[in-house]
């Protein structure tokens, strides 16, 4: 299959080219550096999302377009960089679908990865794909960007928007930001710890876009595991997974003094299960939030 994917540099589209690569697909990646180091026979063309349209050439003749790139949601939210983050998805996917709408022969399938900001923070509150959006900055960003991936149906193409929670990978996202405190015996939970984590193991989510490429699947689907779990348990499981105590709470007030807006992230309560997927068969490695710790710490 010939497969255009944006975003590759990031935490999943790393792990996500690299399998695609060795499952034999022929790949164009979409990067705003022409110097990013790409693995052999991966083509690679210049696109800034938010400023214009990808080269046609990037697009022409592929099955399939992954679209992953936006701007990094874990930084302080000033103005301009909540405008960044809104203009790299919600413009840059516009500028996508209008390059694809102008081909001849267009990719039969969109996949462009979303977020569960889309349902703001909803407490105990059970939330599946049919779910309406919430409200506040990344649920309204969440929710005009799916409009413009939606907007490709249009053309004919089958668009799948993954929903992705916490990722789970030592290497980088959140968990690698988190480890040195917890290994240090200064880990604890965040603000009152009653908050729900929607999360994933990064394998299960490489594997779910795959398994989008490769099945009927369209509309929302939530990238998470099966099995959410309140901040407190999660805070819980990662300090057993590292062996050490986690006694030292991060009340809300502080966080907010130390990321400002960006904080809401952190205590925002998401209890979403991944209805679609498990509908479609989605095979789930990792279920349980043990497990998939002592994986991705091995």
């Amino acid at each position: 299959m010939k497969i255009t994917i944006s975003g590759a540099s990031g935490l999943i589209g790393r792990r996500l080219l690299k399998s695609l690569a060795a499952d034999g697909h022929s790949l164009n990646v979409l990067s705003r550096h022409a110097g990013t180091n790409m693995p052999g026979g991966v083509r690679l063309s210049v696109w800034d999302p938010p400023k214009g349209e990808p080269p046609a050439e990037s697009l022409r003749d592929s099955d399939a377009v992954i679209h992953l790139a936006g701007e990094a949601v874990a930084q302080r939210w000033t103005a301009h960089a909540k405008q960044q983050i809104r203009d790299s998805r919600v413009t840059g996917t516009r500028n996508l679908v209008e390059a694809l709408a102008k081909l001849t022969r267009r990719p039969a399938t969109l996949i462009c990865a979303s977020a569960v900001g889309y349902y703001g923070s909803r407490g105990d509150e059970t939330l599946v794909e049919s779910s309406a959006p919430g409200s506040g900055y990344l649920s309204e960003v969440c929710t005009a960007w799916e409009q413009e991936a939606t907007a490709a149906e249009a053309l004919g193409m089958r668009v799948v928007r993954v929903r992705t929670g916490l990722v789970l990978d030592a290497r980088g996202g959140a968990l690698r930001r988190m480890l040195p405190p917890f290994r240090m015996g200064a880990g604890g939970k965040l603000g009152n710890g009653k908050q729900w984590m929607s999360w994933i193991h990064v394998q299960d989510l490489v594997g779910l876009f795959q398994f989008a490429l490769d099945h009927p699947v369209r509309g929302p689907m939530n990238g998470v595991a099966p099995y959410p779990v309140i901040n407190a348990d999660f805070t819980k499981a990662l300090a057993a997974a590292v062996k050490r105590p986690a006694i030292f709470p991060v009340p809300g007030f502080a966080l907010r003094l130390l990321f400002g807006e960006m904080a809401e992230i952190l205590l925002a309560s998401q209890r979403v299960l991944p209805k679609e997927a498990e509908a479609a068969g989605f095979p789930f490695r990792f279920a349980q939030l043990g497990p998939a710790l002592a994986d991705v710490l091995k």
